[in-house]
């Protein structure tokens, strides 16, 4: 069985960015809040990401928001992915 942490969390919101499975990213976030798992830059990115080739901007923008409030230092990636979303 696979340990559920912020690793195996942020790759599987990678891989549903390179899907385009915003609906499933916005999932796993939802069951790393459930799991006590903290998400980092590397998780929130590929959720904005998936969310951005989603076409769901508001979704990519709250997860933004959310880095703030989470207080995860948001980088040059992140910009770009929110910007790109919109």
């Amino acid at each position: 069985r696979v340990e559920r942490d912020t690793i195996t969390f942020s790759a599987a919101v990678s891989a549903c960015e390179k899907g385009t499975q915003w609906v499933q990213a916005l999932q796993l976030f939802r069951e790393m809040a459930d799991s006590r798992v903290e998400p980092d830059i590397i998780t929130y990115n590929a959720g904005v990401n998936a969310c951005g080739k989603g076409e769901q901007c508001v979704q990519a923008l709250q997860l933004f928001r959310e880095m703030a409030d989470s207080r995860v230092e948001r980088d040059n990636i992140t910009y770009n992915a929110a910007v790109s979303a919109c």
